[in-house]
């Protein structure tokens, strides 16, 4: 009895640890869970993007250029200059300089230039040419002016010719309506570059029948090139790439004449020299050919 009733009592205990499930709970936890991984992953989803977004998004700067019509102030520029760098000396020229040269300057640079001329000094000035040379926008209003003078200086029996450069600025209105605010300042004109291309040289690639027959093809159409007409031309030209020129020249020679291969067509860089048959002085022209032969040889480009 007693053993039997040690059994019951373990069974009873065992049948206490069964554990229960409760469905509608878990249920709850597990959409919980998944709408917090669904967040998470369309949060991270959104970043990436997003991210992505910043990196290619570039912003661009849009520069609008205005083409500014200068010819007005090359104008008023020019004419200052012819009658601010004239004048002989006499009184009557002197004043006559001086009321013509206001409708240029501010009334603060008429009262600076009063004495720049005077009836004293031994020289006439006679102004022969005005160049512009550079004209560049400061500010909304204003216009820096680079400019040339050639005036021919006469002192006494002697007159001698000189060049100089000078800038002014010139302010302009919305109306249109100009006067210069800074007096003529000495300045410096561009000089000779020392540029210096790389000469074109042969490289070999064109055969010595190729180039005995393409020289004497130019020294035939370079004969007759200069008097030439249209309907003439294109029995040696192809489309524009050589246009009449129509000029008395008397052909001399072609001067280093260099050939190089272009696929099939060759390229030639040659002088040519022309006598004129006006100024009796020689004249040089060069050019660049590419010629292309079919059944004779022709000027393509």
């Amino acid at each position: 009895m007693t053993v039997k009733k040690k059994e019951k009592k373990s069974n009873r205990n065992r049948e206490k640890k069964v554990p229960v499930i409760k469905i509608g709970t878990h249920r709850k936890i597990v959409f919980a869970l998944w709408l917090v991984l669904i967040v998470s992953v369309s949060f991270g989803v959104y970043k990436n993007f997003t991210a992505i977004d910043r990196h290619t998004l570039h912003e661009k700067e849009v520069i609008e250029r205005h083409l500014f019509d200068t010819n007005k102030i090359e104008n008023f520029v020019r004419e200052f200059a012819f009658v601010y760098y004239s004048w002989s000396n006499t009184q009557e020229s002197i004043d006559t300089r001086t009321v013509e040269a206001s409708q240029y300057l501010t009334k603060d640079l008429q009262d600076l230039n009063v004495d720049v001329v005077r009836q004293d000094i031994p020289t006439s000035s006679t102004v022969t040419d005005v160049k512009i040379w550079n004209i560049e926008q400061v500010g909304t209003n204003n216009f820096t002016v680079l400019y040339s003078v050639d005036q021919t200086v006469t002192e006494g029996e002697t007159s001698v010719g000189c060049t100089s450069a000078y800038m002014v600025t010139v302010h302009m209105d919305d109306n249109g309506n100009m006067v210069i605010t800074q007096n003529p300042t000495v300045s410096g004109l561009p000089i000779k570059s020392g540029y210096e291309p790389k000469a074109v040289e042969s490289d070999g690639t064109v055969d010595a029948a190729t180039i005995k027959e393409v020289t004497e093809f130019l020294e035939t159409f370079f004969k007759l090139y200069p008097a030439a007409t249209e309907k003439e031309l294109t029995y040696y030209v192809t489309g524009n790439a050589l246009k009449p020129v129509n000029v008395d020249y008397l052909f001399s020679e072609l001067i280093n004449p260099v050939f190089t291969k272009d696929g099939k067509r060759v390229r030639v860089f040659v002088s040519v020299k022309y006598l004129d048959q006006r100024t009796k002085a020689a004249q040089i022209s060069q050019f660049e050919l590419i010629l292309e032969k079919d059944n004779n040889w022709k000027i393509v480009g």
